[in-house]
């Protein structure tokens, strides 16, 4: 492939762009340079156009911000018409109303609803409620919740963050009650919040999210789901529909406008009303043109079969994967993990090999079938058979390549950029 365009593009951004992006998991530090694109600028369905005219199925989705598709043209007709009525006013807009009755309809724990514009936005606000509600100062956490220093002051970036807001939050492990209730006991009655992806690459076992919200009851303290991801795509209710685990607040987000910016926080009215007290206030928060988009979104997961078919999409490749993984003889080291509408691929079963090495080999070769793929499946609504199949095929070349490592050598030899580096280690 071409990419001419690509490499004087990213020449210019690093001028004057930090990182040449806006956003880390976008930038070229995920990707292979000299056999990746930097930069898109178009795309439709299921797939993605670079700056260079390269096509790609686009296993990124925004980072799992589309969950219809890009370009679907229900919610760009909604955000056409609203932009004719305008995008923001001197007071709230019908549209904001609107949105709410939605997400309190079909959202098991919302009874009250306030909007931001990342998901950033609603997981520090939902702190800051918490915080005011309990008189309290700690933290307690699990999984990715943003670049807030509350949070992102416990990962491997915490660089400019205070040591003094740092030590008010604590990490507990997924799946393992007991790690969070030993934070408890040794900092008694000082938690205002729990907050954690109800699901990321594991299930729940052992009733671990019924056990994190009986905790929380007996110890008065928040629970708060982070369904950035979750929700919408693992049906309308999301992770907390599923589990039938309903917390005190959740933060929801990407999917729920097809990629227009916009997030939100919903909860029990007893807390949310906390919100008339604290300020959380944003000049954009009632952008109408987004939340023009997440009722269009909402309305068409609601009338279709669209949450049905992720699902079922999904279902299709975890199979597939499995058995090409198992025809090759990888099952010992090749997994995939999680929920069929969001599963990653984990190749932590080849002990002794550097990770990184092995993430640049995977990314390098799905682009090589005209791929964008990171090791997550953020599958939106446009993927079809076709897409199964492309898909599949790009696996195969995969599986046939690991089928050859013994050793760094042989990893290396495969190699035809330098190895990716981290970006960020959650502690």
């Amino acid at each position: 492939m071409n990419f001419t365009q690509s490499t004087h593009y990213l020449k210019q951004a690093k001028k004057i762009i930090p990182l040449a992006s806006q956003t880390f998991s976008k930038s070229y530090l995920q990707y292979p340079p000299g056999v990746s694109p930097v930069a898109i600028d178009h795309a439709q369905g299921a797939y993605a156009y670079d700056i260079d005219g390269n096509c790609y199925l686009d296993m990124v989705n925004s980072l799992a911000a589309i969950i219809l598709g890009y370009c679907d043209p229900d919610v760009n007709e909604a955000v056409k018409k609203q932009l004719d009525k305008g995008t923001i006013f001197s007071l709230p807009s019908p549209v904001e109303l609107e949105v709410s009755q939605l997400l309190v309809d079909i959202v098991p724990c919302a009874e009250m609803v306030r909007f931001g514009k990342n998901a950033s936005d609603a997981t520090t606000a939902s702190i800051r409620l918490s915080r005011a509600k309990t008189g309290k100062d700690r933290i307690a956490v699990c999984g990715y919740h943003g670049w807030h220093d509350w949070y992102i002051g416990t990962t491997t970036r915490s660089a400019g963050v205070p040591k003094s807001v740092t030590e008010l939050t604590d990490s507990f492990v997924y799946n393992d009650i007991a790690s969070l209730a030993s934070l408890f006991e040794k900092n008694k009655n000082q938690y205002a919040a729990v907050i954690l992806e109800p699901m990321n690459a594991q299930w729940p076992q052992h009733d671990f999210l019924k056990n994190v919200q009986a905790l929380c009851k007996e110890q008065g303290v928040i629970l708060i789901f982070d369904e950035t991801v979750t929700g919408f795509r693992y049906g309308l209710s999301g992770a907390q529909g599923l589990f039938n685990v309903e917390p005190d607040l959740c933060v929801l987000g990407k999917g729920m406008a097809n990629g227009f910016p916009l997030s939100a926080v919903v909860g029990k009215a007893e807390i949310m009303q906390g919100f008339e007290d604290i300020f959380f206030s944003t000049t954009f928060g009632g952008e109408t043109l987004s939340l023009a988009a997440a009722k269009a979104t909402i309305l068409k997961l609601q009338q279709t079969d669209a949450a049905a078919s992720i699902y079922s999409f999904g279902v299709k490749l975890k199979t597939r994967l499995n058995d090409s993984i198992s025809q090759h003889g990888l099952s010992d080291k090749i997994k995939i993990h999680a929920h069929p509408a969001w599963s990653f691929v984990d190749l932590s079963g080849f002990i002794g090999i550097d990770a990184m090495k092995l993430k640049t080999l995977y990314i390098q070769t799905m682009l090589a079938n005209n791929i964008i793929c990171l090791g997550t499946h953020n599958i939106s609504y446009a993927f079809k058979d076709k897409e199964l199949e492309l898909l599949c095929l790009a696996y195969d070349d995969f599986f046939k390549l690991l089928t050859k490592i013994n050793n760094e050598i042989d990893l290396d030899a495969m190699l035809t950029v330098p190895p990716l580096q981290p970006i960020m280690k959650i502690r």
